[in-house]
């Protein structure tokens, strides 16, 4: 491949890794207001949402050898994508009421946001635009996360 098709590759990938973080803020925060707003199980069917991203993550884990990714950039990824994992493990199959249970909220919490944040790097590899609006949507929802958790609400 040339030089040309290899930067096209190269920015094809920052930008599905951006165009999918914002995507995961998105779902986040629309997930949120929902619950917020007492409609629980609308914002459970919308978080299925989320499982979209599992494709692009895939994607940019995959291409990210070829594109001489940093190990950061795979811990980046790699959160993200098994922070989904345990989404799909812990709310949907097999399903665990987990939400009251400190040693298993804890870990789950931690390892969202630590996915969410790592996708603010991944997303400014598109650029400044992307980095910014990444970062604001990051920082609405961790707010909001606030707001859930100050209400009783549960923590994600």
């Amino acid at each position: 491949m040339g030089r040309q098709g290899g930067n096209l590759v190269l920015e094809r990938a920052n930008l599905v890794g951006a165009v999918v973080a914002d995507w995961i803020y998105a779902v986040s925060i629309l997930v949120f207001v929902l619950r917020l707003l007492q409609m629980p199980r609308i914002g459970r069917w919308i978080g299925l949402g989320m499982f979209l991203a599992a494709f692009p993550l895939g994607y940019l884990l995959i291409t990210s050898p070829s594109l001489g990714r940093s190990t950061l950039y795979y811990f980046q990824v790699g959160l993200m994508f098994a922070w989904l994992v345990a989404e799909f493990l812990l709310n949907w199959w097999p399903g665990i009421e987990f939400r009251q249970t400190r040693w298993i909220v804890i870990p789950y919490t931690m390892l969202f946001f630590a996915g969410a944040g790592g996708m603010i790097g991944v997303a400014a590899l598109a650029g400044r635009g992307w980095t910014i609006s990444s970062i604001i949507m990051f920082l609405i929802m961790g707010v909001l996360c606030a707001l859930l958790h100050v209400r009783g609400q549960g923590p994600s």
